[in-house]
């Protein structure tokens, strides 16, 4: 199984340098729809509902103080990714990738794997909070997401 390590310096890599928080948005929006579309986690480090959406601790503790990071900067392995793992990165990146960092924190703000966080944990709006997102709640949300571009549901 990959880590997010390699998630996180697969994308530098196809996207280039990139602030810390989009690099994270990107890495939480590939684990949820991997999950939906492979029906199994893509890495086994979790997110937690921070103030500005969801966030790996464990890749947070690689580029904490860091505003930029560019390719090389996330010690990572592209090639530990599985074919599913990369065809899911791509297709996210393809949708999300020209965002803003700013622009993915809000549309997680609205998503209820963070906000079913958020609830659990009874944290305010700028709280700090370690309430882990769950697979469940992420499954579900990405599944119904999936579901409704299907079906032509969506925009």
């Amino acid at each position: 199984m990959a880590h997010i390590y390699d998630v996180a310096a697969y994308i530098l890599t196809k996207l280039g340098p990139m602030t810390a928080m989009k690099l994270q948005k990107l890495c939480y929006y590939s684990y949820g729809y991997h999950l939906a579309w492979e029906e199994r986690q893509m890495f086994p480090e979790r997110f937690e509902a921070w103030a500005n959406g969801p966030v790996s601790p464990t890749l947070y503790a690689k580029h904490r103080g860091r505003f930029q990071l560019q390719g090389g900067d996330i010690a990572g392995d592209p090639n530990a990714l599985d074919d599913g793992e990369r065809e899911s990165i791509d297709l996210v990146l393809a949708s999300y990738g020209d965002f803003t960092a700013n622009q993915l924190s809000q549309m997680t703000h609205a998503e209820k794997p963070w906000t079913f966080a958020r609830e659990r944990a009874g944290a305010s709006p700028m709280e700090r909070s370690a309430e882990p997102l769950t697979d469940e709640d992420m499954f579900e949300f990405f599944d119904a997401m999936v579901t409704a571009v299907s079906y032509g549901e969506e925009g």
